[in-house]
């Protein structure tokens, strides 16, 4: 993965909680070197302790702003002397009904959750182009493969990350360039809690399943099956071993719902067949 002269370089974004501090305070630990990008690098220096040293690069970025993502690129190479692995992995939930998200809510989720991603690429790409080499993860979510009412703003930009990384996968696998999608499911991280979660500003009536669904899911952090610990290391490991598919999923909650999509969306495209098919130019 990385050169004879140097150890393993990771680029991480979204790094001062949940499952990317556990991802750069395990990478850490096995000597890699690791540019941690967060809004706050007090709080991930704080959150790493003594496991913060020289082969951890702390950067402030708003992953936005496109100018900021390239210094930090930049920042990363002059001080690593090159980039291996990126895990874009930024983002946070929001849980209310289509209607009741703003303008404003909906860009911001867009604006962390692809944007952000976008610009990443953009800076590392033709660095990972010239070398013929590297490899990019995507951390989506089991909602970026199905959907549940109330989280359609959440859903809307994993799938949308979903397709970019498809694309993604398919252009750079002539270039030496690897790329996985991971999906986690429910991961006892502070995912859930009101410090990393969007709820709307204003609510609408008749949306009382989706109040009491976000009531139960602002109850749930604590219970989630999956282990933030054993997901890192199984982002660890698809890097390492480079022979994860393109989408592999994380906990069994996520296979179980994934199984499910595949089931409703096969019946959903045999059912609609016959007026899929009349649609045809009819050849004479």
């Amino acid at each position: 993965m990385a050169s004879a002269t140097r150890p393993v370089t990771w680029f991480v974004t979204g790094a001062s909680q949940g499952l990317g501090l556990e991802l750069v305070r395990q990478l850490l630990g096995r000597g890699d070197n690791v540019a941690a990008t967060t809004r706050s690098t007090e709080r991930l220096l704080t959150a790493l302790g003594p496991a913060a040293g020289e082969r951890l690069l702390p950067l402030g970025v708003d992953l936005g702003d496109e100018q900021a993502v390239n210094v930090a690129v930049r920042a990363t190479t002059d001080r690593f002397g090159g980039i291996d692995v990126v895990v874009n992995n930024a983002g946070y939930g929001f849980l209310g009904a289509v209607e009741e998200a703003s303008d404003a809510e909906v860009r911001q989720m867009f604006e962390v959750q692809i944007f952000g991603t976008w610009n990443v690429l953009r800076a590392v790409l033709p660095g990972m182009r010239a070398a013929r080499r590297g490899h990019i993860i995507n951390v989506s979510s089991i909602l970026g493969l199905t959907a549940f009412p109330g989280w359609g703003l959440y859903c809307s930009a994993k799938y949308a990350l979903e397709g970019l990384s498809d694309s993604l996968a398919a252009e750079v696998a002539d270039l030496g360039i690897k790329v996985n999608v991971v999906e986690p499911g429910y991961t006892r991280t502070n995912f859930l809690r009101t410090s990393s979660l969007g709820l709307p500003r204003a609510t609408a009536s008749g949306y009382e399943a989706i109040r009491e669904m976000t009531e139960a899911h602002l109850a749930m952090p604590g219970t989630q099956l999956g282990d933030p610990v054993k997901a890192a290391a199984a982002i660890i490991t698809v890097a390492d071993t480079g022979e994860a598919p393109l989408h592999q999923l994380l906990g069994s909650d996520s296979y179980g719902l994934a199984r499910n999509r595949v089931e409703a969306l096969t019946s959903d495209i045999e059912a609609g067949r016959d007026l899929a098919f009349s649609t045809d130019i009819t050849q004479s």
